[in-house]
């Protein structure tokens, strides 16, 4: 197969659909971005074979007439990869659908107010002279269970997962 003018288009087309679509706040978008980017690539890898050529087998054919086995088989380790990377942005995708049922990403305010923070280093600073909404968890001023009520609701909450927050705590069995 020898590349042309119009591979190389839909090539880039495809590309550029898929880096437009990655963009995107919508997971599904983001999702069928990264599918398009694996077609281009593949398509990319195939046309970078040169001429088709008769099968790389020992005897069949000369060494000229063959066709160039190492992009097929990059195009296959492309596909493993593709699929795979589907696999786990649907994962994302249905666990985000299932916590929060939508599947758009939110502006964080947390990431704003972390991003507008000064340039620092993290160990130059004490933690003394933070605010404290930016001190670390356990600070001397943080929550610390100081009397029974706060020492009981700590202890409820302890075993629930953070991102499972509509789910009631698991009971375990007692034996």
């Amino acid at each position: 197969m020898t590349p042309t003018v119009v591979l190389s288009v839909i090539i880039g087309v495809l590309y550029a659909a898929g880096v437009y679509l990655l963009l995107d706040r919508s997971l599904t978008r983001v999702l069928l971005g990264f599918l398009l980017l694996g077609n281009a690539t593949n398509l990319l890898l195939l046309s970078t074979g040169g001429a088709s050529g008769l099968a790389p087998i020992l005897g069949y054919a000369e060494p000229d007439e063959m066709g160039d086995p190492l992009p097929q088989a990059l195009i296959l380790t492309a596909i493993v990869i593709t699929f795979g990377i589907a696999a786990f942005l649907l994962a994302i995708i249905y666990r985000s659908w299932r916590l929060v049922r939508q599947e758009v990403i939110e502006v964080d305010e947390e990431d704003r107010r972390v991003a507008r923070r000064s340039g620092t280093d993290a160990d130059e600073i004490d933690p003394d002279d933070l605010a404290p909404e930016d001190r670390p968890a356990m600070h001397a001023d943080t929550f610390a269970a100081d009397n029974e009520v706060e020492r009981r609701l700590a202890q409820q909450y302890s075993g629930m997962a953070s991102d499972d927050i509509d789910l009631p705590p698991t009971q375990r069995r007692k034996r």
